[in-house]
């Protein structure tokens, strides 16, 4: 896959997280009240709620606090224990008025267990564990300054060893409780929501910092539509450098609902001599490296499938995309408390198989997993490409994999495009930050989800751009394509000697249209194989065919396959070109056309019915010039 040739990481404040899971159990009328122990008041009584927002327009249930430790030792350093909790006063202490919730899971990363009628909770413990508090629908975990989620405690007696961006201090003993407040909100409680998912910010400086800053960031400070589920950071949050961390969280502040996070390949401690500590950063500055939540009716998952093999003295020892056992184990236990026909969102940063390959390595271990769960979708980044990937769909290249593989598609694929594009790259634009097309011909922007209580649908959002703004189109030729081909080897050879000539990818000549082989080609934003593209020229309706049609043959690689407005800019200056997309559909040019200006219009229907239009005008000239 593409890439910038270098490895980077996140972190994780102590007792924070970036997710949670969801249970649908409503409390009680009457619920005991319990002391900042957990034990309960005799003759005491709460109701539940007292927290409900007043504010349905947006989450009420959104507060500034943190996961309660109770100071001292727990008399039994075998188990695990405290209450979830009514944070009425949202002061993120359990005083003695306040209810427990009861039915809420709570996780020491492999045991899944339930709160009882006082909202209680007991686990077994392990030597380094998170332990995390599943969201219900319906209620909201506290969030910190920044606006990420405080959902989960990091419990680690020996702390990290010696690590350049410092991991996790020593917690010592197993404290005598642990309390997970929450607050209730009618933001998670509704069936109706929208859901972003952005991926791979990836800055790897200040100035790329900067970047981001100006583009989706800022993007989603300005929408007033996801309050209730918030924003998934799909991880390469940063690159490497994990001092900018909160530079990151910052990024993300101004946030119209809570945000969680989950860790990428650059998200990791690199001095770690094994994966058993390579997300401790993290886990210090965002919390558990994997978790559930619920919103709404709508069941997520943020799994870590990123195995780092360890410091092999070089600084990096490499990593393979794998979900690790001990998730697997993890992820039965939670999938086993959600019901079969529920949506559920399963996001990791690599994805569990891209339109070229399938990657992460035990894939078929997660489908035998979501088997029996029809409705749920798998998300990722990791690639800085844009994918709608559906069930059924069959791909030469998955059959063939070695270690999974897969001969039909069970669950939709989608991967969320970047919000760094790609890595920040070619010249800037009006705005002042870097174009950075991607190589399957998309842009920098955020992917989102809509759950309205029977289905899903998603949309994709470029950065800077209004929603309409889902085409590249452009005109592929014989001499575009030659042109190609040399800007490639410029590339490939370190741009050593004279940059190719500039070529317009919206001129043809009119000996191309007459020898034939000269296409339009769009990039269509919101394109799968349950798409629609439809292309008229002067009026004229002519046949757009799908470039990738995902019907068992191989991979349809190419420079005859390759959208040109994207890859013109990318190939001038710096940039991926895949020269395949799953998203570009093309169209043989009329071999009559006269010379001048014609008019495209171009007409997309996504899988959901959405349309999308765009008119592009090119121009056929007399020569090749």
């Amino acid at each position: 896959m593409p890439s910038r040739m270098h490895s980077r990481s996140l972190r994780a404040p102590l007792g924070t997280v970036l997710a949670a899971a969801v249970i649908l159990t409503t409390a009680p009328a009457q619920t005991p009240a319990y002391a900042q122990d957990g034990s309960a008041l005799p003759g005491s009584s709460s109701r539940p709620g007292s927290s409900a927002p007043t504010d349905p327009s947006g989450n009420e249930g959104l507060y500034e606090g943190s996961v309660e430790v109770v100071d001292g030792e727990a008399n039994d350093q075998s188990l695990f224990t405290g209450r979830v909790f009514d944070d009425a006063n949202r002061n993120s202490a359990l005083d003695g008025d306040e209810a427990g919730v009861p039915g809420v899971r709570v996780t020491n990363g492999i045991d899944v267990t339930t709160t009882d009628d006082t909202g209680r909770y007991e686990l077994p413990v392990r030597d380094n564990m998170s332990v995390s508090v599943t969201q219900p629908a319906g209620w909201q975990v506290p969030v910190d300054e920044d606006n990420f989620a405080q959902f989960s405690y990091q419990h680690y007696p020996e702390g990290s060893p010696d690590l350049t961006f410092g991991g996790l201090e020593p917690t010592g003993p197993v404290p005598s409780a642990v309390n997970f407040p929450l607050a209730a909100s009618e933001a998670t409680a509704s069936p109706e929501q929208s859901c972003p998912m952005a991926a791979d910010t990836q800055t790897y400086d200040k100035q790329e910092v900067e970047y981001a800053r100006k583009g989706a960031p800022a993007d989603l400070a300005a929408r007033d539509d996801y309050a209730g589920c918030g924003i998934l950071l799909l991880g390469d949050n940063v690159g490497d450098d994990l001092s900018l961390n909160p530079d990151l969280k910052q990024l993300y502040s101004d946030a119209n609902g809570p945000v969680r996070a989950l860790p990428g390949n650059h998200d990791i401690d690199y001095d770690a001599t094994s994966d058993v500590n390579a997300t401790d950063t993290y886990r210090r500055d965002f919390g558990a490296p994997y978790y559930s939540y619920d919103v709404g009716e709508t069941h997520f998952v943020a799994l870590d499938n990123i195995v780092y093999n360890g410091d092999d003295g070089s600084g990096n020892g490499g990593y393979d995309e794998k979900i690790d056992d001990q998730q697997l184990e993890w992820l039965r236990n939670d999938l086993a408390t959600i019901e079969p026909d529920q949506q559920i969102v399963i996001a990791a940063h690599a994805p569990i198989v891209s339109y070229q390959e399938v990657v992460t390595d035990n894939a078929d271990d997660l489908y035998e997993i979501l088997a029996d769960y029809p409705h749920a979708v798998t998300v990722g980044g990791h690639t800085h490409t844009l994918e709608h990937l559906v069930a059924g769909e069959q791909r030469a290249e998955w059959a063939d994999n070695d270690q999974s593989p897969i001969t039909q598609l069970s669950h939709d694929q989608i991967i969320a495009g970047a919000v760094s594009g790609d890595w920040y790259s070619g010249e800037l634009n009006d705005n002042g930050v870097p174009h950075a097309y991607t190589s399957d011909a998309a842009e920098p922007g955020v992917l989102t989800f809509e759950f309205d209580g029977t289905g899903r649908s998603e949309y994709y959002t470029v950065r800077n751009e209004e929603q309409d703004h889902q085409f590249l189109t452009g005109i592929n030729s014989p001499t575009w394509r030659t042109w190609a081909e040399d800007a490639q080897q410029w590339q490939d050879n370190d741009k050593q000697g004279d940059a190719p000539e500039q070529i317009d990818p919206l001129e043809v000549s009119q000996q191309d249209v007459v020898d034939g082989g000269s296409y339009l080609t769009t990039s269509f934003f919101g394109g799968s194989t349950g798409a629609d593209v439809q292309v008229t020229i002067d009026g004229e309706t002519v046949d757009a065919e799908h470039t990738q049609p995902a019907e068992g043959e191989a991979l349809n690689k190419g420079w005859e396959y390759t959208e040109t407005v994207s890859a013109t800019h990318n190939l001038s200056s710096s940039g991926n070109v895949a020269q395949a997309s799953p998203h570009v559909w093309r169209a043989t040019l009329p071999d009559d056309l006269a010379v001048g200006e014609h008019t495209v219009e171009v007409k997309g229907t996504d899988r959901y019915g959405h349309q999308s239009l765009q008119t592009v005008a090119f121009t056929v000239t007399e020569d090749n010039q």
